[in-house]
């Protein structure tokens, strides 16, 4: 809905591909046409690239927009477009390989002279090479998957005691999850805020960044809410983050919209985690507070257009809160099925990003989010009273939703002061909601 909102407004034909799980969605409904690729699972459809292909090639498309999950970051999926003379919306297949692999993505920064957590030069050998690294770095340590992400495949570890078992999980999982069991350790940063820096660069090598979103509020490693500017941010931290992001993009000569993630610890020392060759969820935030449409920047870049000459900085702050179909008072379990009444809130300085309506029916096959609660305002004590406004305003029935946990965040005095982490949650009291 997000890429056809802005194609609409540029004066592009838009075509949708969905899976039969899909066909009452909003997007299905909204673009010019629309072509099913396959039944539910996504492996069969949204996974299945012979299928999309065939639908860009019948339908005569000039482009894919790849959103921001399944095959977004995919390097053969990139190739396979640029192969058959469809302009991929997003990164290049060698971007994505030299970005996607951690290990290799960390490299790639430490010589562009980004910051990076101390630990191992690419992957471990062995478990024996692991434990050497982490009692030369000091315990605490995280073993990482290489081709991980969502928090799979990592473990953290705090003595020599405890590597074998953190070793063997975290390689089966990955193995698991990604067919890749590869893994390699960094210093564990403690009490960490997770800040990234959104990109955008031009066809010429060229960056500019549009300040920093902070993404700390997380469970299992997804974030539930994300905030621009951030509360710990200053401008002279701003700047140096800024700078060592562009010359990350710089040294891959990334073109289009991208992120890239630091660890930032209590001294203000930030760490390079992670390069996004792609949109992420939590662009509005971004796109509130610098007047910058993301997805019509990213469509131009892949048009050839140059990147303006200067970065963009905060006029306002902006919150998202991500609204999942989960019950939080029961771990966020996940909880589809059919909306019996769904009524979005309105007024100044809200936005509500979603495709689902009164009726829908939520598929269990794909990721829980159902919608994205925007706000803005002057200044981050009004953003979150907007923010709680908006919530308490926000009625979705027949599921269990997330709005409930995000209601009580909103009064949550460390929150609200700006003081947490990545482990706020871990100590949050879910009696509350």
């Amino acid at each position: 809905m997000r890429v056809i909102r802005a194609c609409r407004e540029m004066g592009i034909k838009t075509v949708a591909v969905y899976s039969t799980a899909d066909k009452d969605s909003l997007h299905v409904r909204f673009a010019d046409e629309a072509v099913c690729i396959g039944p539910g699972p996504s492996k069969l459809s949204y996974l299945n690239i012979p299928s999309i292909i065939s639908a860009a090639e019948i339908t005569n498309a000039d482009a894919i927009h790849p959103g921001y999950g399944f095959l977004s970051e995919n390097a053969n999926f990139s190739k396979v477009c640029k192969d058959y003379g469809i302009k991929f919306i997003g990164a290049t297949a060698e971007m994505i390989n030299a970005m996607g692999d951690k290990a290799s993505a960390k490299d790639t920064m430490k010589k562009a002279g980004v910051p990076c957590i101390p630990g191992s030069d690419g992957l471990l050998s062995s478990m024996e090479e692991g434990i050497k690294i982490a009692n030369k770095i000091k315990y605490p340590v995280i073993l990482k998957a290489t081709a991980g992400g969502g928090g799979r495949g990592m473990r953290i570890v705090k003595s020599d005691m405890e590597f074998k078992k953190a070793w063997d999980d975290a390689r089966q999982e990955a193995g698991a999850a990604f067919g890749n069991d590869g893994l390699y350790l960094e210093k564990f940063v403690e009490e960490p805020r997770h800040i990234e820096i959104q990109l955008l660069g031009d066809s010429k090598g060229r960056a500019v960044h549009l300040s920093e979103r902070d993404c700390s509020i997380q469970r299992r490693h997804q974030k539930l809410v994300e905030e621009t500017p951030s509360p710990i941010m200053t401008e002279r931290l701003r700047n140096k983050m800024g700078e060592a992001a562009i010359k990350g993009a710089q040294a891959i000569k990334y073109e289009g919209v991208g992120t890239i993630e630091f660890l930032v610890d209590k001294n203000g020392d930030f760490y390079f985690m992670e390069m996004n060759t792609r949109i992420q969820v939590e662009h509005p935030i971004t796109e509130e507070v610098t007047g910058v449409d993301l997805i019509k920047a990213q469509i131009m870049a892949a048009a050839g257009q140059a990147v303006p000459a200067k970065s963009f900085f905060p006029m306002k702050h902006s919150i998202e809160c991500r609204i999942n179909a989960e019950d939080p008072r029961n771990g966020f379990r996940p909880s589809p099925g059919k909306i019996t009444n769904f009524h979005i809130p309105g007024g100044y300085g809200v936005r509500v990003d979603s495709h689902c309506y009164n009726g829908y029916v939520i598929p269990p096959n794909y990721d829980s989010m159902i919608a994205k609660l925007i706000v803005s305002a002057p200044s981050r004590d009004e953003a979150l009273d907007r923010m709680k406004r908006a919530l308490q305003e926000f009625v979705i029935e027949g599921i269990q939703t997330t709005i409930p946990f995000h209601i009580a965040l909103m009064d949550d005095p460390q929150f609200r002061k700006g003081q947490f982490t990545t482990k706020f949650l871990e100590g949050f009291d879910f009696s509350k909601i």
